[in-house]
């Protein structure tokens, strides 16, 4: 079955490049993005991975655990570590899960459950393991992105689509096209007039089942 939006994500027990965690002991009473490749070494990962730790104050500042899962082993990981952190010039400050055995992979349905890793294999043997996915202190899963393997994922989309599911959260509204912290944002239509009135002040009618208004 695949992972659904609010589905509660799969708890399992892994090795990474910091030693041995299970998920949602990890994540805690934290948002959680889990960031999966399919192959130590590759070009765009490597870029990815750098993003990834050039943001580190960033996902901190939004109360956030970043954690990296790939195919390869920890020492494997533990090697790529030098190389991320000689593109990026950031230190990378999160774990890498070894996801040798595919576990992660398949619980997060990124491979098919009878997938295996053929000897000599190429990064072309795990391409779906291309995905990104935002994770709630409740941990249930909110929000996810798969990518192709040519195509580098963009951070900054995924830091915006955190600040707003965050802001969602906290305040019981919904977000427009290109939002960004400031901006107004979105009465649900479940919310009557009377009731937004009281809850957020003034707000703009610019259809019956648009309303926006500005957080206080």
């Amino acid at each position: 079955m695949s992972l659904r939006i609010n589905a509660v994500v799969p708890d399992f027990e892994a090795e990474t490049s910091q030693g041995p965690i299970r998920f949602h002991d990890w994540i805690g009473d934290s948002w959680a993005i889990l960031f999966s490749h399919p192959k130590d070494f590759t070009p765009v990962c490597t870029t990815e991975f750098g993003a990834v730790a050039t943001l580190g104050p960033e996902w901190e500042k939004r109360g956030t655990k970043v954690i990296g899962v790939s195919v390869d082993g920890v020492e494997d990981h533990k090697r790529w570590t030098s190389d991320i952190e000689k593109v990026s010039g950031s230190s990378v400050g999160f774990p890498i899960i070894a996801d040798e055995d595919l576990n992660v992979s398949k619980l997060f349905d990124m491979l098919p459950e009878d997938a295996y890793l053929p000897d000599g294999r190429t990064p072309a043997d795990s391409a779906t393991v291309r995905s990104v996915f935002i994770i709630g202190p409740d941990k249930q899963l909110k929000l996810s992105m798969t990518y192709p393997m040519t195509v580098g994922r963009n951070f900054a989309e995924i830091l915006r689509a955190l600040d707003a599911l965050q802001t969602t959260a906290k305040h019981g509204v919904a977000t427009p096209a290109d939002w960004t912290v400031g901006q107004d944002v979105i009465i649900p239509p479940s919310v009557s007039d009377g009731d937004a009135k009281q809850k957020f002040g003034d707000f703009d009618a610019v259809l019956p089942y648009l309303r926006k208004t500005k957080l206080r």
